[in-house]
């Protein structure tokens, strides 16, 4: 008797897909994906996209939402440079920045390196020290802060117990903006946890070898951890600086919707808000805008040149 072996089945001939198939397949695709996008897309353009390209126009004309705009070209712009509050407000704005940001940076810096270290109740104080990041920006925060610098209240009480006697920050010209200072300096929080997320990415053999070199903390700092988390400094620098030049709500409830006294918290969205909605100046509030909007892509600009000198990549060391 002769034994045949079965031979296995022939393996099904897999064939190209037609071109047109293909196409087809290709076009149903992009039609699902389209659609899963046109929420966003719609929100773009109604919301985002056409409500600056109307400022744009409205920048160039008289316009006071009551009647319709005229076109008067660069007026606006030119009222706007001899304004001797515009100048006011771009005073405080930068002033306000130049101190908020660092300080606000240095704080959440130094705090996060005390966190980076292992110790009892570490996820308490992450959770306690990042807790001013989310309410600080409420107005609820506003009208505390209003109350904790005014006159005769706990930082004036507290001033005059160790013999400074300023008098409350609020109403004093001179010291109501350092008040907005502080409120963001207190609000270290998110760029504390960034900068927490960078020292933990460094790497702990550069600390041991420069230990055994016999570098002291502070050249540790300086050599190792400054240069290796200077990325995510950049980030925070640039981060928080475009967010300095976008102060609203807390200067204008601290300052009880007045930005003053003196114009001493006219910052710029505030003078911006009395120009297109009190006093119904939409044209040159939007000359404004736009100007806020180059002056912040200016600095944004120096900043990506400046990071060539100061900010260190791991691609750079390879």
């Amino acid at each position: 008797m002769t034994l045949v072996k079965d031979s296995p089945p022939d393996a099904p001939e897999i064939r190209p897909e037609a071109p047109a198939a293909k196409r087809r397949r290709g076009r149903r695709e992009n039609l699902a994906g389209y659609l899963f996008m046109s929420p966003w897309i719609a929100g773009f353009l109604l919301l985002t996209a056409g409500p600056m390209a109307a400022s744009l126009y409205f920048a160039f004309t008289d316009y006071n939402l009551f009647n319709s705009p005229k076109w008067v070209g660069f007026d606006n712009f030119t009222k706007m440079f001899h304004d001797p509050r515009w100048q006011k407000s771009v005073e405080v704005t930068a002033k306000y920045v130049v101190i908020g940001t660092p300080l606000k940076l240095l704080l959440a810096l130094g705090v996060a390196l005390l966190l980076a270290q292992s110790r009892r109740g570490q996820a308490f104080y992450r959770a306690a020290f990042y807790a001013p990041s989310l309410i600080g920006a409420s107005v609820s925060i506003g009208f505390v802060w209003r109350a904790l610098f005014s006159d005769d209240a706990i930082v004036d009480r507290t001033q005059s117990f160790l013999g400074f006697h300023t008098g409350g920050w609020v109403g004093d010209p001179n010291w109501v903006l350092y008040s907005l200072v502080a409120l963001t300096v207190w609000q270290f929080g998110a760029p504390m946890v960034i900068f927490l997320a960078g020292l933990k990415q460094v790497p702990r053999e550069l600390y041991e070898a420069a230990e055994v070199d016999g570098a002291g903390p502070f050249r540790r700092f300086w050599n190792i951890t400054l240069p290796m988390i200077s990325p995510v400094l950049f980030f925070n620098v640039l981060l928080e600086t475009i967010h300095s030049f976008q102060i609203f709500g807390s200067a204008y409830v601290v300052s009880n919707t007045q930005c003053g006294p003196a114009d001493a918290t006219l910052v710029y969205t505030c003078y911006l808000y009395q120009k297109g909605f009190k006093e119904s100046q939409m044209g040159f509030a939007s000359a404004m805008a736009w100007m806020l909007l180059l002056a912040v892509a200016l600095v944004t600009a120096v900043l990506f040149w400046s990071q060539k000198r100061w900010v260190h990549y791991e691609e750079d060391a390879r």
